[in-house]
Formats: structure tokens, C-alpha cells, sequence
């Protein structure tokens, strides 16, 4: 079979355009050119972004590292430069200078020296010009920035090192009418906390010298240093489980990879509170983090095996890899995410994972009825007055303990008198003989009769779903909380001025049938705010 070549450039226009739109989140790009500072063998980073008196946006990005010569400038500033000799270099497409920069900015500059006496250059990307020029006419200049050889000056004098310039940056913030004014000048200092605590937990191996997993980096952000934060507050949390897995690969080298998990505190088991806002104990917090060569390419997410549920915030997961495996986890060009194969999701959903999730579980859900018997305190109070004064439009039984130790009690009502078994209590608050509320019910009922200081009342059980999710968030709304405790009350006395001996059995089913059935109903409703602090 015979075939004609043709070569077929694409239009450079067409491509350069098309490219921004790749799908950068801003801090993502900018990471992407850390990893490039980070893997010359930087052991310093600034970043400075701001604005000029007419709002226009500029990001430099300068690092003390190797430096390139005009060879090398040239070759990193094309599409697809060649790779670089180590295999575990945190830069891996050739790609992310380029892409990630023009996802934001219409020009790219490069200025860089390979040393100390060797003049830098200055390579630029101008988008426009390419559009004029019709071909991929890259700009170079031995006239640098001023600018951008002030930084290097700073960051590495006398030395190699490499600055990064967007210019021309027209989406980052929103089209702002006054480019100057208050909302753009918010919207830019939003950018830069953003930037800082993105920077802190994906550099955080790099950036804390306590940690022997990754060499020393110093990050600045506008002057200030960028400090580490860790997502697993090691100082504090409890390591539940660890594996590290070996596999091995086509080419019959061996690779390997480790997963821990992580128990952080409740809130209140903090030390101090500034420790506890340091952890950013949240929802969103949850997950496994993901590492690629000690730096974090994709955070709090639990990769599709299972829904953030409240009663997993503690849980967090680490999974680090090198090189090695990236074919095999499918690592993307941005490196922000993996794709785990099936037999990996397995073993992670089936064997490694359901322990530490049964654990973070329980200690939820005891810091959760805590703070729960904290805000409920003293809630049911109106309820029981209520009932106190209007108690007797429920007369027709009458209800005596007979046998504490037993809990039994005598039940007259227009069937008869008999002898049941029901929860004999006491007030735990004054006043609280008509609706208190009780952490755990024997087979998980919602509510159950009862007689406290030989009133009917009704026990709540707060460990419930419909208790959870229905009683709290109404806990300071008083005719709701009256509503919901008349009615629970007002069927337990329904209950008791009806049974006999032979419909005993038959209302307890009922109301396990009950509370059954809420649970399932509350499902889907969204968990309530409690006051992590219990206030």
C-alpha cells in the first residue's frame, strides 16, 4: 500500500487560542510553574501579584534555580519541550509553562541566566503577535524587564535563576468596570489568599524544613513567607491504618505506594483553638490526598468511592507515589488528579478504607451528641410548662410504679388495670417530667412512654436520625420545639390510656415501625449547623 506524506502544521493562531482554554484553576496554574522552579533546584520562591495604577494585572514568579541558557529558554518555551533528564522532575508535559500561563494572560515572558556572569535573555509568548504574524513567532531579547531583573537581583544575586511574567492578564478577576476600584482590588487580594493557602498544603512537604520527605524550599507570596500547612496535623491526629503496597510493573521494575489514614480531633479536643482553626475542620476537608513525588497533586476528594458525609470530617487520607506509577494512576497534564484502576478502587473501598471510616464515625457522632446535649439543655423547658398546665385535658389513665427494679409499672385505664414494663425515671432538670430527652433508646425508637417522678412523659432519643436532623435545627424556634414535643407526648399518653396486655407488643412494633420509617424519611435532608464549640 502506498501512501502520500503530507506534513500539516496546525494554524498557530488557532492552537495558542484554542489552548487557553485547557481548564486551569488559577492557583493549579501557578503551581505548575512552581513545580518548574521547584525541579531547576530552586531552594527560593517569590511570587508577586498586584496591580498597576491602571489595574492592570501582573504575576512574576522568580527562583534562584539553574537558570537556562539561550538553548534552554528556547527549548522551554515550546510546546511540548523536550523532557527533562530525571524521570521524577515535578515538571513532566513540557507543557504547563505555557499552557498554564496563557490560561490566564495574553503575553508570557521568560527572562533567565544560567549563572552569575552570563547576561540573562528574554523569551516572550505574545499571543497577538502570533495572530499577526501567522507562525509560531516566539520573541527573544536580550533587553530584559527591568522589572523582572530587579526580582532576580533580589532572589539570586549574582546567580542563575528565572523569572516567569504574565502580562496582560485578562482572566483572573472579573471585567471590572473600574479597574482601580474597591471590587477589583478585593477580587485580586481574594486571588492572593486563595494563591497562599493553595501554595501552603501542596508545597507543605517542601516548605516544612521538620519534614525529611522533600528538600527545603523557601515560597514567598508579595513579600511574605508562605508557611506549611498539613492537612493530617500530624502533632495531633492519630494514624488509624497504613499500607505500603508494592506492584509490579511491565517493564518488570518494581514500584510502590503508601496510604495512611488519619483521625483528626473533635473541635473542643484541640489544645487551643488556634490549633483547631489550623486544622480547618470541615466537610470539604475530608478525603484522601494524593501525592506525586511528596507533592500534592489533588486534595480532599474521595476519588468516587463514596459521598463527604458529615460523619467522615475527621477522616483524612494520604496516598503518595512516585514516578513511577504515573502511567498506571493516569495522571493528567495539569497533574491535579488521578484515575485509580478498578482493582486499586477495590482494595482501597473493601479492605483499606472501612475501618478508619467506622472510626471517624464513632468519634463524630460522640462529639455530635455532645455538643447536641449541650444545645439541648434546658430546650424542652417551655414544652414542659406547656404540658404541666394543660395536662389534664389527657385525663382517663392513671400510671404508679409498682416495682422499680423491674420497671414496672400499674396502668388503669378504661380497658382495666394492668401491669407494664415501662422506663421509670427521674428529672434530670427541674421541671423536666413531661418530655426529656435521653442519648440512646433501646432498638433505636425515636420515642418511648415513660414516667418520670410518676408523671407520663415521653423520652426522646437524641442518638436518632429525625431527632438529628429535625429537633436540632428547631431547637431555639420555641412554637416548632412545642409542636413537635406535644405531639410526641400526646401519643405516648394516647398509647398508654389504650394498651392492654394484649396490645402491648403491638404498640411497641408501632413504634419501632415509626421511627423506622422517619429514619428513612430524614435521609435526604441536609445534616443541621451545631456550634462545634457547643454554644
Amino acid at each position: 500500500m502506498t501512501f502520500e506524506e503530507f506534513e500539516l502544521p496546525p494554524d498557530p493562531e488557532r492552537v495558542i487560542v484554542g489552548l487557553r482554554d485547557t481548564g486551569y484553576e488559577f492557583e493549579t496554574a501557578v503551581a505548575d510553574i512552581v513545580d518548574n522552579s521547584i525541579a531547576a533546584n530552586a531552594r527560593r520562591v517569590d511570587l508577586w501579584l498586584g496591580a498597576d495604577h491602571r489595574g492592570n494585572i501582573r504575576l512574576a514568579i522568580v527562583d534562584d534555580g539553574d537558570g537556562m541558557d539561550r538553548d534552554g529558554l528556547i527549548n522551554a518555551m515550546q510546546y511540548g519541550s523536550k523532557a527533562r533528564p530525571s524521570a521524577a522532575s515535578l515538571g513532566k508535559y513540557g507543557l504547563g509553562l505555557k499552557t498554564a500561563s496563557t490560561a490566564f494572560c495574553k503575553r508570557l515572558s521568560v527572562v533567565s541566566r544560567p549563572d552569575g556572569n552570563t547576561p540573562a535573555l528574554m523569551a516572550t509568548w505574545d499571543l497577538m503577535h502570533v495572530a499577526r504574524a501567522r507562525k509560531w513567532a516566539l520573541l527573544l531579547s536580550a533587553e530584559c524587564d527591568r522589572e523582572a531583573m530587579d526580582y532576580l537581583e533580589e532572589v539570586a544575586p549574582g546567580h542563575s535563576g528565572t523569572v516567569v511574567l504574565w502580562d496582560e492578564v485578562d482572566r483572573l478577576i472579573k471585567d471590572y468596570q473600574n479597574k482601580t476600584g474597591t471590587h477589583a482590588r478585593k477580587a485580586l487580594q481574594a486571588r492572593e489568599a486563595s494563591l497562599r493557602s493553595h501554595l501552603a498544603m501542596v508545597y507543605q512537604r517542601f516548605l516544612d524544613s521538620g519534614d525529611d520527605r522533600a528538600r527545603n524550599v523557601e515560597i514567598r507570596l508579595n513579600g511574605a513567607r508562605v508557611e506549611a500547612w498539613d492537612p493530617f496535623q500530624r502533632q495531633v491526629s492519630e494514624l488509624v491504618a497504613e499500607e505500603v503496597m508494592r506492584s509490579e510493573l511491565p517493564d518488570g521494575t518494581e514500584a510502590e505506594f503508601t496510604v495512611r489514614a488519619y483521625i483528626l480531633p473533635r473541635r473542643e479536643e484541640f489544645p487551643n483553638d488556634q490549633m483547631a482553626q489550623a486544622a480547618m475542620l470541615s466537610n470539604d476537608k475530608q478525603g484522601i490526598y494524593i501525592y506525586r513525588e511528596s507533592r500534592l497533586i489533588h486534595d480532599a476528594d474521595w476519588l468516587g468511592l463514596y459521598q463527604k458525609e458529615p460523619h467522615s470530617t475527621l477522616l483524612r487520607v494520604e496516598f503518595s507515589f512516585d514516578h513511577k506509577l504515573d502511567d498506571a494512576f493516569h495522571l493528567d497534564i495539569k497533574k491535579s488528579q488521578i484515575i485509580l484502576n478498578d482493582d486499586l478502587a477495590d482494595w482501597l473501598k473493601s479492605q483499606f478504607l472501612p475501618a478508619p471510616r467506622r472510626e471517624a464515625n464513632n468519634r463524630s457522632r460522640e462529639g455530635q451528641q455532645r455538643r447536641i446535649a449541650q444545645q439541648g439543655q434546658g430546650a424542652h423547658d417551655v414544652s414542659n410548662n406547656t404540658i404541666r398546665n394543660r395536662q389534664a385535658a389527657a385525663a382517663g389513665v392513671k400510671v404508679d410504679a409498682v416495682d422499680v427494679d423491674r420497671g414496672e409499672a400499674e396502668i388503669t385505664n378504661r380497658h382495666g388495670t394492668f401491669r407494664l414494663r415501662i422506663p421509670l425515671a427521674t428529672a434530670r432538670r427541674p421541671g423536666e417530667v413531661f418530655v426529656q430527652p435521653q442519648d440512646g433508646i433501646t432498638n433505636g425508637l425515636l420515642f418511648q412512654p415513660a414516667l418520670i417522678d410518676k408523671h407520663r412523659a415521653v423520652q426522646l432519643n437524641t442518638s436518632h436520625p429525625y431527632y438529628h436532623k429535625v429537633y436540632v435545627p428547631n431547637l431555639n424556634r420555641g412554637v416548632t420545639l412545642q409542636g413537635l414535643d406535644t405531639l410526641m407526648w400526646a401519643l405516648c399518653v394516647a398509647e398508654l390510656t389504650t394498651v392492654q396486655d394484649t396490645t402491648a407488643r403491638m404498640f411497641q412494633d408501632m413504634r419501632y415501625e415509626v421511627s423506622r420509617i422517619l429514619e428513612q424519611l430524614v435521609e435526604s435532608l441536609p445534616e443541621p449547623e451545631t456550634d462545634q464549640n457547643g454554644n
